[in-house]
């Protein structure tokens, strides 16, 4: 998996951390304050976009009169405390981050969460120092499945994008990699599981943890 690989970029949530259970929670708990039932089809609706563009999606499909910075804001109050007590590191990244220290492989993150979220878990799961690289999608001119995160990650590593390897969960984030040219490894996530027919067809490896790329780089 990583020979003629430069550089490894990693989605964050459901790929590093087991996160992607309680946005559909903080989503339903935050359409209940304006009396609004959440609607089945929105989780796949905003699915790979960044935390801004939810925001914009939220605000004009429920009519909703707060600013975009109230409601991000309460978002990420909302999120706050799971990611403070509930959200864990996924089996095998800390091996693997560390594998990719001890061999000079630069690494960096691509995620659509908002910046205050990405830089307060990484701090509390002590994973930030594993990254030359963290960007979100706000960083640039559109979210998943544009390429755009993943090419601006692959220019801070200095790394061709045919030369990088992505790890994804979701088919949003897949299709990001695939257009920006790179090898693409999905992580599976539970709350992916009703996509994995479709990302097993796009991807170059489909692993469930990521022991699973320590144990074939030993097998070597």
């Amino acid at each position: 998996m990583l020979n003629n690989i430069d550089a490894v970029i990693f989605d964050m949530d459901g790929t590093l951390i087991d996160s992607m259970w309680m946005w559909r929670d903080i989503d339903i708990e935050y359409l209940k304050r304006f009396a609004i039932e959440f609607p089945v089809d929105l989780q796949d609706e905003i699915e790979g976009m960044s935390f801004g563009e939810t925001a914009i999606y939220f605000k004009e499909r429920f009519k909703l009169e707060d600013s975009l910075d109230k409601i991000k804001s309460d978002w990420i109050q909302m999120a706050w405390d799971y990611y403070e007590k509930d959200v864990t590191v996924k089996q095998g990244v800390v091996e693997f981050l560390e594998y990719l220290k001890e061999k000079d492989i630069p690494t960096g993150i691509a995620t659509s969460n908002s910046r205050v979220l990405t830089d307060m878990v990484l701090d509390r799961l002590k994973l930030k120092q594993y990254f030359n690289s963290i960007r979100t999608s706000c960083e640039v001119a559109k979210g998943k499945p544009s390429p755009d995160i993943y090419l601006l990650v692959a220019e801070d590593l200095k790394a061709e994008p045919s030369r990088c390897l992505v790890f994804e969960d979701v088919i949003q984030g897949v299709m990001a990699g695939k257009n920006a040219n790179m090898k693409v490894c999905a992580v599976y996530d539970e709350y992916s599981k009703k996509d994995e027919k479709q990302i097993r067809r796009l991807v170059d490896y489909y692993i469930y943890t990521m022991d699973e790329v320590l144990a074939s780089i030993d097998d070597k």
